[in-house]
């Protein structure tokens, strides 16, 4: 077995293992309302409404966003960061097939 095949099947359980995953980023967000006398429009102090949590992401070219709530906060950055993981596992998964073809040929799969 070649050192290459080795490390695809140990980046294969990694994979495996990396849980839910989510494309994006999370911004906060503040916004002023539409009511005259609201304390986000004071002259002197303005107060703005918030903080709200905007994830903004892109899957298959299309891009969104989304508001998600704070107690979502802890887990939608978790699956952030794994979406990161899951990136950089493909990359280097990529190349290990690509220095084994190297060796190997086409032959195996």
């Amino acid at each position: 077995m070649f050192m290459e095949e080795r490390k695809i099947e140990q980046l294969k359980k990694q994979l495996l293992n990396l849980g839910c995953i989510h494309p994006g980023s999370i911004t906060k967000q503040f916004n002023v309302c539409g009511k005259p006398r609201c304390k986000c429009k004071d002259p002197e102090n303005p107060i703005k409404h918030g903080p709200y949590y905007q994830l903004s992401y892109t899957v298959a070219g299309k891009s969104s966003s989304r508001f998600i709530k704070k107690p979502e906060l802890i887990e939608a950055k978790k699956r952030i960061k794994r979406y990161r993981e899951f990136k950089k596992f493909i990359v280097a998964l990529t190349k290990t097939y690509v220095d084994l073809s190297k060796k190997t040929g086409f032959k195996r799969s």
